[in-house]
């Protein structure tokens, strides 16, 4: 038999081994709580893309699913890191705040200060709140806010969002069910009964593994950028988990990823010809502090225009970035339009046909 030859890295090949690594190629994932557990944190600060964001890694779901899920608590949204929303598993929650919440109130102070938000005013707003929403209540943000301002604390210029990120950050609220397009607000404890302790040493080592099972090949940078978690933590946990994982060299930067994604290195790198339509802030692109490897950098600023922090939805085409997508409203549907970057030619015929699959996909996750 002949044995079959390495594939030579380049960028087209390590962007294909993250496919498979994020579930985005090969069989996906069966249930919407395994989509969220296996990739530990997604970006979810626009909740409407990270419902499809769930949904394009579970092969036949609809928006339907996702959203039952949050409701029945089996994911959760929060600001565990970065000072951003994410969707992630319960169990997880609390011990990665533990890690993430000193250093993100931190660096939030002068603002806080602009906003003139204490340790007093926090303790007051948390017991407004815990008052609100204890024993199993939930309330709609409108709601906790009027309670903010009935109790004296002003929720003007930011400083009720504010407050509520705080409360969640310290693990006192949590985003619950569904309210339309909105969530409730509910008591963190009451809403996840059961969470995992783990301590500070073993919780980043472990989520560092994760990260990298979840988003390899990716460096020790692209960990500490994502998670915020300082670079000195971060080497002292790789030193911990790299026995368990494996490392690529591609122009002098070292990479890491599983040895089941490193394996098809050998088995056949899936995703040649595979066309997708992400999201914006996707974590195909976004989970990563260098994203060159995948969006060209001359390409970057159609993606985020102006570096104004708003991820576009993107078309991907063996593991390259390669456009971006539009919907718009064509009297009482939708009509998924594609933005190549090549401006001239557009995409291949293939290319053209199977994004306009997966943009069929799309629409059938909404219902549309």
């Amino acid at each position: 038999m002949t044995a079959t030859a390495r594939p030579r890295l380049s960028r087209a090949i390590l962007g294909r081994l993250r496919l498979a690594s994020q579930g985005l190629a090969g069989s996906g994932f069966r249930s919407v709580a395994e989509a969220v557990r296996w990739m530990t944190a997604m970006q979810a600060q626009d909740l409407g893309a990270a419902l499809w964001a769930v949904g394009i890694r579970v092969p036949g779901s609809r928006v339907g699913d996702v959203r039952s899920a949050l409701n029945r608590g089996e994911i959760v949204r929060s600001w565990p890191m970065r000072g951003t929303l994410h969707l992630m598993a319960p169990e997880d929650l609390k011990w990665m705040l533990a890690i993430t919440s000193d250093r993100l109130i931190r660096g939030l102070a002068g603002r806080h200060r602009e906003l003139d938000i204490s340790a007093a005013d926090v303790d007051a707003a948390a017991g407004t709140a815990l008052q609100l929403v204890s024993g199993g209540a939930a309330a709609s943000r409108a709601e906790l806010f009027q309670a903010f301002e009935r109790a004296g604390q002003s929720t003007a210029g930011q400083r009720g969002i504010h407050l509520l990120g705080i409360l969640c950050q310290r693990a006192w609220l949590v985003q619950g069910p569904m309210a339309g397009n909105q969530q409730l607000v509910v008591a963190f404890d009451d809403w996840i009964t059961e969470s995992r302790t783990v301590d500070r040493a073993a919780g980043i080592a472990e989520w560092l593994l994760r990260y990298l099972r979840s988003h390899g090949p990716a460096t020790e940078r692209d960990f500490a950028w994502w998670s915020g978690i300082p670079l000195t933590e971060v080497r002292a946990a790789l030193a911990d988990v790299k026995d368990q994982l494996v490392e690529v060299a591609f122009e002098g930067i070292s990479y890491w990823l599983s040895p089941e994604t490193a394996a098809l290195l050998d088995e056949g790198v899936p995703a040649a010809r595979l066309v997708l339509a992400l999201p914006g802030f996707d974590e195909f692109v976004l989970g990563y502090t260098d994203r060159s490897l995948v969006l060209p950098p001359e390409h970057a600023d159609r993606v985020v225009p102006g570096g104004n922090g708003v991820f576009r939805k993107t078309i991907v085409a063996g593991g390259q970035i390669v456009g971006t997508w539009d919907v718009t409203r064509n009297g009482g549907g939708a009509a998924v339009v594609p933005r190549p970057f090549d401006d001239v030619n557009g995409l291949r015929p293939a290319a053209q046909k199977s994004f306009e699959l997966q943009a069929a996909k799309y629409r059938r996750f909404l219902g549309t």
